[in-house]
């Protein structure tokens, strides 16, 4: 489980980064801004962890429970809500209400881990889902260019495995991204700039933590 500091935010979009030597880098941008809403406690909860909300939940939208369970921390409903293990010294120096900065957890050239919801691309076919190549289009074929081919196994074992790719729901999936590079902060503004593609569409709710498997570090050069 990925406990290092991290962020939420929200996807604007994609944009080009010139350095300083000339090389062009595709970055999205990510909009911070969220703030600690909750907590959890190791003697209270048995472990422990920040609780952060963004933006603005309307009150139709809000039920009785929710809005008084955060009445009681002094917090107005957030519109997401999200929770993020991470350890007791580092949500320790946070207090209910306080906004968190990316220039506190992030520098630039860190390493970090991107997770996000994926577009929703609703049923598709296995051309689109598994990049399968089809069938020929010549040769007497017909109505079979975009199909998987055959599904069967003859008499042994007479039936069609499980996990056999074939179409169905595509997208709309938690999706993780490792070791993406932080390229910039913009603090003035809380855009962070990172390195690749995001999953998501603009606008998607998007978890930013330091990369687990190189512990947050900076790339070798």
């Amino acid at each position: 489980m990925n406990k290092h500091p991290g962020i939420i935010g929200t996807k604007l979009g994609t944009t080009q980064l010139f350095l300083e030597d000339g090389t062009m880098v595709s970055c999205t941008v990510i909009q911070g801004g969220c703030r600690v809403v909750g907590k959890r406690t190791q003697d209270r909860d048995g472990y422990d962890a920040l609780i952060l909300g963004i933006g603005e939940r309307k009150a139709k939208h809000t039920t009785k429970a929710l809005r008084t369970s955060f009445e009681k921390v002094g917090q107005k409903p957030p519109r997401v809500v999200r929770e993020m293990r991470t350890s007791a010294e580092h949500a320790a120096g946070f207090e209910i209400g306080q906004d968190v900065k990316l220039e506190e957890i992030f520098e630039e050239g860190q390493l970090v881990d991107v997770q996000s919801q994926s577009k929703g691309r609703g049923f598709t076919g296995v051309v689109r889902r598994y990049n399968m190549a089809g069938a020929t289009s010549s040769h007497g074929a017909h109505e079979w260019t975009r199909h998987g081919g055959s599904i069967g196994t003859t008499t042994t074992p007479g039936r069609v495995l499980k996990g056999k790719k074939m179409p169905g729901q595509h997208g709309n999936k938690t999706k993780s991204v490792l070791n993406q590079r932080v390229v910039k902060i913009i603090p003035e503004k809380q855009l962070l700039l990172i390195d690749g593609t995001v999953p998501g569409a603009p606008s998607a709710i998007v978890r930013v933590c330091g990369a687990v498997k190189k512990s947050g570090g900076r790339p070798k050069k």
